[in-house]
């Protein structure tokens, strides 16, 4: 039987993992093979709510759901505990992403904190880049320092 440490430790590592898989997924294959899904995310060409982009969505949560329902037909082994990290970080994608970011719902619109300045700051960097090429910052809750220190300056003027 796991303790409960070991299944917090479970969930924050399979998190973090995922923010690698994402940045390598962003950088190797949505500005590779799959641009055309993730292209209309940078040139806003859906007209709408929903972009193509949003495809990526469902192809992140499969593994999650799969990795829950077999953890839960498994009483709850640790496959469970990775699911559930991995849906962790979809939850934290969604709110970075798709509230705080891009506006996609009107919340948490005039933040002074640091840390989503800079992750406001590197996202824009990204989106700079209107094509598949040349792109920098390819990842989503890990943000370079050089982002924290434009706003350290920024803040205090």
């Amino acid at each position: 039987m796991m303790s409960v440490l070991g299944k917090i430790l479970i969930v924050l590592a399979a998190c973090i993992f995922m923010e690698c898989v994402a940045w390598f997924t962003h950088k190797y294959i949505m500005h590779g093979p799959l641009w055309k899904l993730h292209q209309d995310h940078h040139k806003k060409l859906s007209a709408g709510f929903f972009e193509r982009n949003d495809f990526f969505f469902l192809i992140f949560a499969v593994p999650g759901i799969a990795a829950l329902l077999v953890g839960i037909r498994n009483h709850f082994n640790f496959i469970f505990w990775v699911g559930t990290g991995i849906t962790l970080y979809g939850v934290l994608y969604f709110f970075v992403h798709d509230i705080l970011i891009h506006q996609r719902f009107k919340l948490f619109r005039n933040t002074n904190n640091a840390y989503l300045l800079a992750i406001r700051r590197a996202h824009k960097m990204h989106h700079k880049h209107l094509s598949k090429n040349h792109g920098e910052s390819f990842g989503m809750l890990l943000v370079p320092f050089k982002y924290f220190r434009k706003n350290q300056l920024k803040m205090a003027e």
